[in-house]
């Protein structure tokens, strides 16, 4: 099976795919060049780590209310990809801020309150 530069989402200059090499190395000069730690393997930044950072940021400055709640979820889920929203949940799990929140959220409701 040929595939073409149409078949991937990342291509060079020159319309082929780019190499993971090439893009590790990328990165880490646009990482240095920002100022981001340069440190062992573990800490340093990764595209992965990028993404995790910014999934978790898009949840901590979430608008408060249920609607607004899932359908910012539904809006991540799809910007980042997931194949289903339950995909993206593990965020919350992530951020023990969150999930204070959420707890507290939920104690109000149970109690009788506005969550």
């Amino acid at each position: 099976m040929t595939t073409s530069a149409d078949d991937h989402v990342f291509v060079s200059l020159r319309r082929k795919p780019l190499l993971l090499h090439d893009v590790e190395v990328a990165f880490r000069t646009a990482a240095r060049a920002s100022g981001l730690p340069d440190g062992p393997a573990r800490a340093r930044p990764t595209p992965h780590s990028l993404r995790h950072t910014f999934a978790v940021r898009a949840l901590q400055t979430c608008p408060d209310g249920r609607d607004a709640i899932t359908q910012h979820m539904l809006a991540l889920s799809t910007y980042l990809g997931h194949a289903k929203v339950a995909d993206t949940y593990w965020y919350l799990e992530a951020v023990p801020e969150l999930m204070t929140d959420i707890a507290q959220r939920c104690e109000r409701f149970v109690m009788g309150g506005r969550p």
